[in-house]
């Protein structure tokens, strides 16, 4: 972790592994280990990650024969973190390393600055993906034992150039354009973007890291899906037979009707990791949040992708005339109420505030704790979220 009050980063920031302090409730667990489960069972875990994988026979091959897999997970410090990239992303970690992964974050740095985050100033970048470290850190991820490794792809690039350049070159060479630009979605961008000569290496860049850090599972959102695929079909062109696993998961939608993600240019449309609680509270209760209806209800699908798997339960208070107190332990068990008009939206958002603030407690705390955290968010909050 940086050193308190560094304002800039070091010239070679180290990969880290930081104890973490576990938040109440975090989905983490500790027994059995990942070498005492069953393939099966370390596959069952894995699998629940992802809402598409590729391919099961892979994964279960893997978990069979080797004990502590390489799993992939990256992303672009682009601005402040939501309760996906936050939570979410903290479950699926643990699960990952519940069942014997090794899983390595990739600090897209460079990255984020082919892709004119924070308008391209990488100290800004820096800045931002020290802030995330420290939310991870501080939520409840499992960073124990050297199970989680934070590695910054500007100092992982400039020390093994000679083999990651050539490895981009031959896959940008064996990939025709319209190829490349279909893997856009992977920046946030569309086919039809005008996109910068940077933006057309970033895709060719993004498929290297897989090799490049030796992964075995590429554990991303399923806006990754097309580049995930692209490592694929490279082992294909190089007569590779082991396959990169793909294990795409779920994309939170934002909280107003009809978002398909939550934007961090839009607050309203998501929960940010250091919202205060009367912020949550104000948020989940402006929430689009139909009365009977599940499908593209997003107060729901926080229930059943944060909650219930961070506590195995949700609790709704309510007056007994409203039917009283409910605990649910399944999402089905929750559906059937909802759509029958037995629990409103009226009980429903009350008690999902109450849980998402009890899960981003120790976060708030943290930041209004430690200095160098609260530095770091404070330069975050002034900084221009670009596209």
């Amino acid at each position: 972790m940086e050193k308190e009050a560094d304002q800039n980063p070091p010239s070679k920031m180290e990969s880290l592994s930081v104890e973490s302090q576990a938040a109440e409730g975090s989905s983490s667990s500790s027994s059995p280990t990942g070498t005492q489960m069953s393939p099966e069972e370390r596959f069952r875990i894995v699998r629940s990650v992802g809402e598409e994988c590729i391919q099961e026979d892979e994964l279960l091959n893997l978990l069979t024969k080797k004990p502590q897999p390489i799993c992939y997970d990256g992303f672009e410090p682009s601005g402040r973190m939501h309760i996906a990239q936050g939570v979410m992303k903290t479950i699926s970690v643990n699960k990952m390393t519940s069942a014997g992964c090794k899983v390595k974050i990739w600090i897209a740095d460079w990255f984020a600055q082919l892709n004119n985050k924070m308008d391209g100033d990488l100290k800004k970048i820096q800045t931002v993906g020290r802030y995330l470290i420290e939310i991870w850190k501080a939520v409840g991820m499992d960073l124990a034992d050297n199970k989680v490794e934070f590695l910054w792809s500007s100092d992982e690039i400039n020390s093994r150039a000679h083999e990651y350049w050539p490895l981009v070159m031959d896959i940008a060479r064996r990939n025709k354009l319209p190829r490349i630009i279909r893997c856009s979605q992977i920046m946030g961008r569309s086919e039809q973007d005008e996109l910068s000569a940077a933006q057309i290496l970033y895709p060719c860049m993004q498929c290297a890291d897989i090799f490049f850090l030796k992964a075995d599972i590429c554990q991303l959102g399923m806006d990754q899906r097309k580049v995930n695929v692209l490592a694929r079909e490279y082992c294909d062109d190089i007569k590779r037979k082991n396959k990169p696993i793909i294990l795409s998961h779920h994309m939170l939608p934002g909280l107003q009707q009809g978002q398909e993600k939550m934007s961090k240019s839009d607050p309203s449309s998501s929960l940010f990791m250091e919202d205060t609680e009367a912020e949550v509270n104000v948020k989940i209760k402006k929430a689009y949040c139909p009365p009977k209806i599940v499908q593209g209800n997003p107060c729901l699908e926080y229930i059943k992708y944060i909650i219930l798997p961070w506590f195995n339960e949700f609790k709704v208070e309510r007056s007994a005339d409203n039917g009283g107190d409910k605990t649910f332990k399944s999402f089905d068990e929750l559906v059937v109420d909802y759509e029958s008009g037995d629990l409103h939206p009226g009980d429903l958002k009350p008690a999902l505030s109450k849980s998402l603030n009890k899960i981003l407690q120790p976060v708030r705390d943290h930041f209004n704790k430690d200095a160098n955290a609260k530095d770091l968010l404070k330069r975050v909050k002034g900084y221009r979220v670009t596209r």
